[in-house]
């Protein structure tokens, strides 16, 4: 059979078929990339499955996507509780034991994490507007993804967590607070034994990027959807001038909080975001980068 490497996922797969059965992204449509370099990842189509093993995932919906499994003997997924749609009695769910979840619940992360084993039927949504994302990876690959876009993964997929280093305070002395514009800690997905699904529900539309090395881009920190882990992260601090309004208390009170990064390596972004909290003066924060203009 002849392959082709499907310009979404990186993975080799089959041009004959309407969609890659690995990532679900269309064969037949053309790349769009922007003036800047940036690649529109295109939805999934509406009843694209994705072949993991001996299962599968059908995609249904495009607004609002559900990803619905059809699961084989001995294979399963896991998944944060509040993203379940709906099971079948055979599916057999069980918690799945979590590294830290005092930490996590404190952070505002998915505190009860559930298995699914098949054999079994069971579908799954984020309960909001956007699109899937289908990441198959391979043997040893590593992704990491923000807090919050985690849809659901196959078993032999690692699944862990860690601290960002990406923080700022505001406020003096006792009422001094502290910032994660890109959340306190994000997920870290690794293909264990063998090659495995991640699934990650984006808000809006999704553009990938593929940064070499040194070559670097500063981005709003909670559009940041996933990245290889070979890409770093830092803070980027921006400042605009005065402009000569003297109410101002100081050109440092007024600033846009972005996140530099740094390849090589890929990275993906949202179109909707949320802007960093509060305008206050930042007092001490991580390493950064500063630009005034």
């Amino acid at each position: 059979m002849n392959t082709y490497v499907c310009r979404y996922c990186r993975q080799p797969s089959d041009p004959s078929a309407m969609t890659c059965p690995l990532c679900g992204a269309p064969v037949d449509i053309r790349e769009m990339v922007t003036d800047s370099g940036w690649v529109k990842q295109p939805p999934i189509r509406d009843m694209a499955k994705l072949q993991f093993g001996q299962s599968h995932c059908q995609i249904a919906g495009t607004t609002v996507p559900v990803a619905e499994f059809n699961l084989t003997q001995n294979e399963m997924i896991y998944f944060s509780h509040h993203v379940l749609l709906w099971a079948d009695p055979a599916t057999r769910m069980q918690n799945m034991s979590l590294r830290g979840g005092w930490k996590r619940m404190m952070a505002g992360l998915p505190l009860i994490m559930l298995e699914a084993h098949g054999p079994g039927h069971i579908a799954l949504s984020d309960n909001h507007a956007g699109e899937v994302i289908g990441l198959p990876l391979q043997h040893g690959q590593q992704i990491w993804v923000k807090e919050h876009r985690f849809l659901t993964a196959t078993g032999n997929v690692r699944y862990d967590w860690g601290d960002n280093d990406v923080w700022y305070i505001t406020g003096d002395s006792d009422e001094q607070e502290w910032h994660y514009p890109m959340g306190q800690y994000g997920d870290i997905f690794t293909a264990a034994d063998r090659p495995g699904l991640l699934l990650l529900h984006a808000k809006g539309n999704v553009f990938i990027r593929d940064l070499g090395q040194g070559e670097s881009l500063t981005i709003q920190p909670s559009s940041l959807v996933y990245r290889d882990t070979s890409v770093r992260v830092h803070l980027h601090l921006e400042y605009p001038r005065n402009m000569g309004f003297s109410f101002w208390r100081n050109n440092w009170d007024y600033r846009n909080i972005m996140v530099r990064l740094t390849g090589p390596g890929r990275v993906a972004v949202q179109s909707i975001f949320e802007r960093p909290e509060g305008m206050e003066s930042i007092r001490n924060h991580s390493y950064a980068t500063r630009r005034r203009w």
